[in-house]
């Protein structure tokens, strides 16, 4: 999955870095597109040397090298850098390093909550950024803002040998499994029976957890889970949702072109009789 970039590792608590020539830099467009340097897949992001320390803000680290994120658009003229989609990045798996894939979607995810948090929601005052962690703040009212992550579900419906496979109505265009996300005050596995049933029609039972996954094109959090069909398995589709819902054998299963998702690994895990 995106996040195995084993044995590296990402170290994202909150700390007060200043920014060096050498460290990483980050700069995304408004359409959420990243600038990289295609001429070079070994060295794709900006370096810290001759950026404006007050327009960077320090991200994470992955093993000891140190990656920022650019608040404003610079100008880069040449140099081999041009800006490219999280879609188009998906393509740059084999290409580049694992863990730098796994370094432009985290980076979106705080780039989005960044972009979104300018301006403070209480009272519209231009908020500053948090000396002590990872938070902006309004100077005027006080108020805080933390970064936000969207829990959602990934579903892995069996019935005996088969699997409840689904395509997506817009976006995405291979296959994948039920998922949604959790509405408040709801469980992880109330959202999984609700879901199931609001897409497919379906009623489940013995829901069980079997792994996450952090998913920053959407800000997500995913939690995985398999159930059981319970009683009839009629599907009744939700043409809004899909455009395809079907039960798959075991054999039969088409999987995504790469290994990213959580929703492919769970695909996989039941092609290979291990779920």
């Amino acid at each position: 999955m995106i996040q195995d970039i084993f044995p590296s590792k990402l170290y994202n608590a909150f700390q007060k870095y200043t920014l060096r020539d050498a460290d990483h830099v980050l700069q995304f467009r408004g359409d959420g597109c990243v600038l990289l340097k295609m001429s070079d897949p070994s060295d794709l992001f900006l370096r810290g040397e001759g950026i404006d320390q007050e327009k960077a803000v320090y991200l994470f680290s992955v093993d000891e090298e140190r990656y920022f994120l650019i608040t404003h658009e610079a100008q880069v003229e040449g140099g081999g850098y041009e800006y490219r989609s999280l879609r188009e990045i998906r393509d740059l798996v084999g290409v580049c390093a694992d863990k730098d894939v796994y370094v432009m979607y985290t980076a979106y995810h705080l780039w989005r909550w960044y972009t979104d948090n300018r301006f403070c929601g209480r009272c519209g005052k231009k908020m500053g950024y948090k000396e002590d962690e990872r938070a902006v703040i309004c100077p005027d009212c006080g108020n805080v803002v933390y970064p936000r992550i969207n829990p959602a579900v990934i579903v892995g419906v069996t019935n005996g040998d088969r699997i409840l496979i689904t395509k997506y109505r817009t976006g995405f265009a291979f296959n994948a499994l039920v998922a949604g996300f959790t509405e408040i005050g709801e469980t992880f596995e109330e959202c999984v029976a609700r879901e199931v049933m609001e897409e497919t029609g379906i009623k489940v039972k013995n829901i069980r957890y079997y792994k996450s996954q952090p998913w920053g094109m959407a800000l997500d959090i995913l939690a995985g889970f398999y159930c059981d069909v319970d009683g009839d398995d009629t599907i009744r589709m939700d043409a809004n949702e899909l455009k395809y819902a079907e039960w798959v054998g075991r054999e039969d299963i088409v999987l995504q072109p790469n290994n990213l998702s959580l929703t492919n690994e769970m695909m996989n895990e039941f092609k290979e009789g291990r779920q």
